[in-house]
């Protein structure tokens, strides 16, 4: 028995692969260009809005201690942060000249009550 020689390439399991991957790439494309899946997210009553609301702790350059304006001391800055709501986010703005320990001081007593949505406020340099 003679083989029979090939005289072409079938290509048509190549461009059925082909096409499956064009899919998958042009499906998963219009997700990332359009961010993502569409949710409609339910609407929440305004207590919990203000129970959210951002608190500012800023440390001047001299080390003092400001809560939403008033100064205080750490143990006063724990026992005003102790009734709040544990979800409730705290924004640390403190002085470029400050001593690293003085806002460690403060981030600690606000971990330490049980917050754990602590962010420092910077700028960009120009």
């Amino acid at each position: 028995m003679e083989e029979k020689e090939f005289d072409y390439i079938n290509v048509i399991p190549f461009v059925d692969i082909m096409l499956v991957l064009l899919t998958i790439v042009l499906t998963t494309s219009t997700f990332i260009a359009t961010g993502g899946i569409p949710v409609n997210l339910p609407k929440a009553s305004k207590n919990q809005e203000q129970a959210l609301k951002v608190r500012t702790i800023e440390i001047d350059r001299q080390g003092s201690i400001f809560f939403n304006g008033s100064p205080m001391t750490l143990q006063e800055l724990l026992a005003a942060v102790k009734p709040l709501d544990r979800s409730t986010p705290f924004l640390i703005r403190a002085d470029k000249d400050l001593a690293l320990q003085g806002f460690v001081d403060v981030l600690d007593t606000v971990k330490n009550a049980g917050f754990r949505q602590v962010s420092l406020q910077t700028e960009l340099k120009k």
